[in-house]
């Protein structure tokens, strides 16, 4: 199905928009949390776990990056997520003082459950669209991310330049 044109809209409606997404989907992530018994943060590490793969495992070292929380905060994340029966952790085959993280196949089944509904929603929004447009919101959604981070990472570090200042 061929999408329709949107209508013309300022840059500044586009950044509205998306704040008003972001933040619905920051009370969704909540909701989705909550109906696993889980903390926000470690949902956003189990889904980084999921991510990975059952093939590639991540290392505790390499979810704390990802989610920008020390190695020791990461460390009680694991800690909750394996309590709950959402993840084993296994000493790393090519560096045993290392650990990899995978994700418990039946907790992957009921995180999937939860979501599934929305994301059958999100994929009948995308049929709206051809896939030129798909391929163009993907880009912005890659880009965007890339922004984010980078921004987030300069803001811990305290080097990103103040707009203001010219």
């Amino acid at each position: 199905m061929e999408g329709s044109p949107p209508p013309p809209a300022p840059v500044w409606a586009a950044i509205n928009a998306m704040d008003d997404f972001v933040a619905t989907a920051m009370f969704g992530q909540q909701e989705f949390a909550r109906n696993l018994g889980l903390g926000v943060t470690d949902l956003i590490c189990f889904a980084y776990v999921l991510q990975a793969g059952p093939d590639s495992p991540l290392t505790a070292g390499d979810l704390a990056e990802r989610v920008h929380v020390t190695t020791g905060a990461v460390t009680g994340i694991l800690n909750r997520l394996e309590r709950g029966g959402f993840v084993t952790r296994q000493p790393d085959p090519a560096d045993r003082r290392r650990v990899r993280v995978a994700a418990v196949p039946a907790a992957a089944e009921r995180v999937r459950a939860i979501y599934e509904p929305y994301y059958v929603l999100l994929a009948e929004l995308f049929t709206r669209y051809s896939p030129d447009e798909i391929a163009l919101i993907t880009d912005w959604f890659t880009r965007a991310g890339t922004l984010s981070r980078t921004y987030l990472e300069q803001s811990r570090e305290g080097t990103r330049a103040d707009p203001g200042a010219r």
